[in-house]
């Protein structure tokens, strides 16, 4: 029989917390050692998303007075459709159902998707991704050659704002890095060579082994990456540790990383300082930015795959058939 108080929405928040459940037989030094291994099975950003949904789901519950560890599949359900009828993409409904099926794995506890009665919540699922369908996916616009340069031509001025801003939309957008990748970036993973800067990912989305990847960026006169990186390191005399960092409202620097939130913002800021709308851009766009411009100028994708680390060819061919769709098209010699 499960305990009353999992339904209270504090002690539901711990289970996506310690991904382990108490394993029954081991000694505690023991279960704490198997529990640090299996948290590190899911990426950190993930698991900030599945508590973040998760939490979201308990005040849910909580309102309609709900249990939500255990929860019901037509608790399950009815909470998804609110979400699909509030206009939420497919990707974040079946994020918000993923994150309530890890809860309660986590808890030792069946989750909706394996309880009597879970018929009724894959059918609502399945009517939510139908219902997706029609919708056009909302994308996010990518900051591409002109746009970057646009965005940094607007910076005014030599403030440590200003010096670090230029470094990170340059070299975020150079490198094609994802926001965490960005902001894990230290001095100690980067080696200047003659042709530019070489940077070691030591953990990547891609690569949950933890192999790591190198990322070259190439000294350029455009973007200039290498320039502007170099210029940061200079003005915040960064000798060691965290490149990219927070600054306090009164730009002042710390030594703490910034937030992968943190790099969205700058860029939003930044767009609507060039005159472009800051809703139409997000964190992923510098890395969009990188691929769409390298398969608008005719770039291998296998090239691309390389930079990016994207796992296929498929994903990034997302990118090229854009620019190739009007090139040597089907009806050239008859339109």
């Amino acid at each position: 029989m499960i305990k009353n108080e999992f339904e209270r929405p504090v002690q539901a928040v711990v289970p996506v917390q310690t991904q382990a459940p108490l394993i029954v037989g081991l000694e505690p030094h023991d279960q704490e050692r198997v529990a640090r291994y299996v948290e590190r099975a899911s990426a950190k950003g993930t698991l900030r998303a599945y508590r973040s949904d998760w939490k979201i789901f308990v005040a849910w519950c909580d309102v309609r007075g709900l249990a939500s560890l255990p929860a019901t599949p037509a608790t399950t359900a009815a909470f998804l459709t609110d979400l699909a009828d509030a206009g939420r993409a497919r990707a974040t409904v079946g994020r918000r159902l993923a994150a309530i099926v890890f809860a309660h794995r986590a808890a030792g506890v069946p989750p909706p998707t394996e309880q009597v009665g879970n018929v009724l919540l894959d059918r609502a699922m399945r009517g939510i991704r139908r219902v997706g369908r029609d919708r056009p996916p909302a994308k996010k616009r990518a900051a591409d050659g002109d746009i970057l340069r646009d965005m940094l031509r607007a910076i005014e001025g030599n403030s440590i704002r200003s010096v670090r801003d230029r470094a990170l939309l340059a070299v975020g957008m150079g490198g094609a890095f994802r926001r965490s990748e960005l902001v894990a970036i230290r001095l100690e993973h980067i080696v200047e060579v003659a042709e530019g800067l070489e940077i070691l990912v030591p953990h990547a989305k891609s690569d949950q082994e933890g192999r790591g990847a190198k990322v070259v960026i190439p000294d350029r006169r455009r973007i200039a990456p290498v320039a502007l990186y170099k210029a940061w390191i200079e003005a915040a005399a960064i000798d060691s540790g965290t490149v990219f960092r927070k600054l306090t409202p009164q730009g002042r620097l710390t030594a703490k990383p910034m937030s992968d939130k943190g790099v969205a913002l700058v860029i939003k800021a930044r767009a609507a300082a060039a005159g472009y709308d800051p809703a139409l851009f997000s964190g992923h766009s510098l890395r969009a930015g990188f691929m769409t411009e390298a398969g608008r100028q005719g770039a291998s994708p296998f090239k691309m795959k390389d930079h990016s680390r994207h796992k296929s060819l498929e994903m990034v061919s997302e990118y090229v058939r854009d620019h190739e769709a009007f090139r040597d098209h089907a009806g050239d010699r008859f339109l």
